[in-house]
């Protein structure tokens, strides 16, 4: 039986009008080049860097090129930075890397930042409160004024990170409803702004109630 013919066939060249090829140009520019991650966020976990990138955060503040690498280490931060500066993300992002990949006990947040008010509490809870969702973490605020009903029973539904004002805080741990056994991560947000408000001895109180 004889081998099948073998057919050599030109090269196929493709034209295109100038309209054409403006219209393909254009297509090209308009597609978007991820921009390369910070060497700050490549040791996070790769849902929090999605989450970051997804917001069009893919290269640090100056203070939290500062803080997250300390931050990560474990190390004490102390931070001064101004208003619209990230600092909010500065300590959110390495308190978020600490709890990932593990969930919280009912009524043992692992994470706990203190802030001076509610105004503030909702703040770094609006910045927080995506990136945390993206990686199956929840968040809770506690302040005064709101239902104490509802605070419970969120930290009894499991809360691993609890943003909270010092005297409805303070309260919810001296009635059995929230406990710091567990507490990996605390942060003082606007430390100065917390005592020039007369919370000192509250604060002294309870960062003493946290592990070393």
């Amino acid at each position: 039986m004889s081998a099948p013919a073998y057919t050599e066939h030109p090269t196929a060249e493709l034209a295109f009008t100038d309209a054409e090829l403006s219209e393909l140009t254009a297509l090209a520019e308009d597609v978007a080049v991820p921009e390369p991650v910070s060497n700050v966020f490549t040791g996070l976990p790769a849902e929090l860097i999605e989450a970051l990138r997804l917001q069009g955060i893919v290269t640090p503040t100056a203070v939290q090129e500062a803080v997250i690498p300390d931050g990560m280490a474990g190390h004490d931060v102390l931070g001064r930075a101004q208003t619209g500066s990230g600092k909010t993300l500065a300590f959110g992002i390495p308190a978020l890397a600490k709890l990932a990949g593990s969930k919280s006990r009912p009524c043992h947040p692992r994470a706990v930042m203190i802030v001076p008010t509610r105004e503030l509490a909702n703040q770094v809870a609006k910045a927080i409160q995506p990136l945390a969702h993206s990686m199956n973490l929840k968040l809770t605020t506690v302040y005064g004024g709101t239902p104490y009903d509802k605070q419970t029973r969120q930290l009894r539904q499991r809360a691993d990170i609890v943003v909270a004002t010092p005297g409805r805080l303070e309260d919810l741990l001296e009635n059995g409803y929230c406990f710091f056994d567990d507490i990996q991560l605390t942060v003082l947000d606007e430390a100065d702004h917390l005592c020039d408000l007369g919370f000192y001895p509250e604060i002294d109180k309870l960062v003493a109630m946290t592990p070393p």
